[in-house]
């Protein structure tokens, strides 16, 4: 059946300013039939300040709501990591290990690593450094995530359908029914191991849907300890989050 323009409208999210602190906040007001009750939410890695209304009727008084609990949502505001933006002088990890970004006149590529440095090194001018940077994780990513999928698809005997990277919020992999695999360029920061793990329990999706007793003995099978990756990434992954910030407005 085909929804109208009015619903189809109200079903996409929309956007619009709150002051807190004396300063703007964009917030995102969303429909969602399964709620039970107007909800505020603070992304806790990122800082998106979101409402969830159960119904059309609630929409209206969606912002209200907001304004009613300011005092909450600038208390949570204030947890979020500081955003740390990539340019030269600024200090990101790379693979689990701080490196130091520079900016070069020249050099074998638009960006290049020096491991035994710990630097990353970026030609051109330094406006153009941040996108630079970002283009050169997410390749790596998608290199390094790549590889480490088929590695661990070949030894179970499984390929998925297709593996992209994204710059998610709340997941760092996700398996589709359809074998999809899906990853967070950001972990390209986070230490090898945790890496591994992330990969590991997706392409144990592949053949277990699910959080079972053999869905972990295969993961475990692929990279043996689980315990320490996950403990790493409750404690570390958010602050992942606050280099080269989503935007969210």
């Amino acid at each position: 059946m085909r929804q109208s323009k009015s619903t189809a409208r109200t079903k996409q999210p929309r956007r619009e300013l709150l002051r807190i602190d004396g300063r703007p906040v964009a917030v995102t007001v969303r429909l969602n039939p399964r709620a039970t009750r107007l909800i505020v939410k603070v992304h806790p890695s990122t800082g998106e300040v979101s409402v969830v209304a159960p119904s059309r009727r609630a929409l209206d008084s969606a912002m209200d709501f907001a304004r009613s609990e300011t005092n909450w949502i600038a208390r949570r505001l204030a947890h979020v990591p500081r955003p740390i933006h990539l340019v030269p002088g600024a200090l990101v990890p790379y693979r689990g290990e701080e490196h130091a970004i520079h900016s070069a006149p020249r050099g074998p590529a638009p960006v290049w690593v020096d491991r035994d440095a710990r630097a990353i090194h970026v030609s051109g001018l330094s406006e153009y450094a941040p996108r630079r940077l970002v283009d050169f994780l997410k390749r790596e990513a998608k290199r390094v995530l790549d590889a480490r999928a088929s590695e661990f698809s070949a030894r179970i005997g499984v390929q998925p359908k297709r593996i992209t990277i994204r710059d998610t919020a709340s997941r760092w992999g996700s398996c589709s029914t359809t074998r999809a695999i899906s990853f967070s360029w950001r972990l390209i920061l986070a230490p090898p191991f945790v890496l591994n793990y992330v990969v590991a329990h997706e392409v144990a999706h592949l053949k277990h849907m699910n959080h079972g007793a053999r869905f972990w003995a295969l993961v475990r099978e692929l990279v043996g300890n689980v315990e320490k990756p996950q403990a790493w990434l409750n404690k570390n992954g958010p602050l992942l989050h606050r280099y080269a910030p989503r935007s969210v407005h």
